[in-house]
């Protein structure tokens, strides 16, 4: 796939990840005098939908725009439960930035359409007539492209179509923000799509969004390849891997006598807070490399007994995906909600535990049996990924980054089965779905396995030590934001 924006505007910079070029935007708020300029003949950006990503959206555009005469409106449905916190944030009817969302779409020369999954595949043919000839629609997840696909329609012929992609959830992408208002360059990255350009203005126009939102680096992609990555990323290492290998390893440490509060410290503290922090900073291979002599040992047998189970589970993951069935699932399931509602996952023994340990906050070492097949299973989606065609900083964006620099530190500090829950319905039921069977596979292949190997695949294990994707991660470090995000208490809630 070709990795160039070809911005009139924003400079582009070369990199090279994993024997490949890309080229990348960098942000930055030095860059946000060109904003106007950028959304040459936008008056109006209508923000619809006040759930994860809208509040921060809205908030950090309005932030960025400020002074340019360009209004960010709000667009909600009319007796939204969301309304006052829209409100709250400065959004009211009274000064004109909170409107019914169906009027706001009208009225908007860029849309940027942050309802949920499902509400965009059951209302987009309404959406799509009110959305006047030439303006633009964003979308910060390609989930409406699969749905097209599966129905076989279009976007409509007139407009043009975007992605701008943050690589973490809302709080995040508002966070960094604020933070970045004193420390410049921190922000969420995001990935950039240009689906339909009908004036030969859309790629300046979603440099122009991401860059207002904050984001320090800006990495090209489709819009396919992103909702395929995406989807499967949250069934994957994101969330229903993460939540599956946490559950599995912990009841097996309990088999073995460990007590509940250490268990727990092995298991979801040991991912979300040293392996985390290690990979973050100094990649995949660091956490290997940190290792004792027996504790390496210990981390090749469970990397061995994980990976190809792990790789088994991500390939049918990624089938579900690219064919449509995921997508389909997820409708199929918001259908039901008005009867069965979504339940809490966070009632199992271990995240009662978790609650009571997290609150000492404790120092926690690396474990390296967690740590072993948490590495192999994010080394199954980075191999896969690659194989599939993605963009090398894609892989490493949806495989790592996102991961540990934005999701992992909420379940650091609130838990992994609450994190879950707080995402969107999408990501929720696939991890509701697909975390069962990583469960399922760690406890019937991989302890079995690593119960009975007399030596670890020291083929495996030499293909992870020279793997070309740690010189890829290392440079995608280079590129992370400037500070760590600060989860504060009124940020999860």
């Amino acid at each position: 796939m070709a990795t160039q924006f070809g911005s009139k505007l924003f400079t582009e910079t070369t990199i090279q990840l994993a024997n490949t070029t890309e080229t990348i935007v960098k942000g930055g708020r030095h860059l946000l005098p060109l904003l106007p300029q950028a959304f040459r003949g936008i008056q109006q950006i209508g923000v619809i939908g006040w759930s994860s990503q809208g509040p921060a959206q809205a908030q950090n555009l309005r932030d960025s725009l400020e002074g340019t005469g360009i209004k960010v409106v709000v667009g909600l449905r009319e007796n939204s439960t969301s309304i006052p916190s829209a409100e709250r944030a400065g959004f009211t009817h009274a000064n004109g930035t909170l409107g019914e969302m169906m009027s706001v779409i009208r009225s908007s020369d860029l849309v940027l359409l942050l309802i949920s999954d499902a509400a965009q595949a059951q209302h987009y043919k309404t959406i799509f007539s009110a959305i006047k000839p030439g303006a633009t629609l964003g979308l910060s997840h390609g989930f409406l492209l699969g749905h097209l696909k599966s129905v076989g329609d279009l976007f409509p012929s007139s407009i043009n179509v975007v992605a701008v992609c943050p690589k973490g959830m809302g709080p995040s992408v508002r966070r960094l923000y604020e933070q970045g208002k004193s420390i410049n360059g921190a922000g969420i990255n995001a990935s950039v799509a240009v689906h339909q350009d009908v004036n030969g203005f859309a790629t300046d126009i979603a440099l122009a969004w991401a860059i207002g939102l904050g984001s320090p680096f800006c990495f090209y992609t489709t819009l396919e390849m992103e909702y395929r990555s995406d989807i499967f990323g949250e069934r994957g290492i994101l969330l229903g891997a993460i939540h599956g290998i946490c559950e599995s390893v912990y009841r097996w440490l309990l088999a073995k006598g460990v007590e509940p509060e250490d268990a727990f410290r092995r298991t979801a503290m040991s991912i979300t807070k040293p392996i985390s922090h290690t990979i973050s900073k100094q990649g995949i291979l660091a956490v290997y490399d940190g290792l004792s002599a027996s504790a390496k040992a210990q981390f090749e047998m469970a990397y061995s007994a994980a990976y190809h189970p792990a790789f088994d589970i991500l390939w049918e993951i990624y089938d579900e995906v690219s064919s449509g069935n995921e997508i389909k699932s997820v409708i199929m399931a918001e259908n039901r909600f008005s009867r069965y509602p979504m339940g809490k996952i966070d009632g199992t023994p271990m995240w009662g535990v978790g609650e009571s340990v997290r609150a000492t906050n404790p120092s926690v070492e690396i474990d390296p049996i967690t740590a072993g097949i948490y590495c192999a299973t994010m080394m199954a989606q980075i191999d896969l990924l690659l194989e599939k065609g993605h963009a090398v900083s894609e892989v490493v964006n949806e495989s790592v980054i996102e991961s540990v620099d934005s999701l992992n530190p909420y379940m650091d500090y609130k838990g992994v089965a609450y994190m879950v829950d707080n995402c969107s319905n999408t990501a929720r039921l696939g991890a509701r779905k697909w975390a069962p069977r990583f469960d399922y596979m760690i406890s019937q292949q991989t302890i079995p396995l690593l119960d009975e190997l007399a030596s670890p695949n020291s083929e495996l294990i030499a293909l992870f030590k020279s793997h070309r994707i740690h010189q890829a991660i290392a440079e995608c470090a280079t590129l992370r934001p400037s500070v760590d995000i600060s989860v504060q208490p009124d940020l999860v809630k």
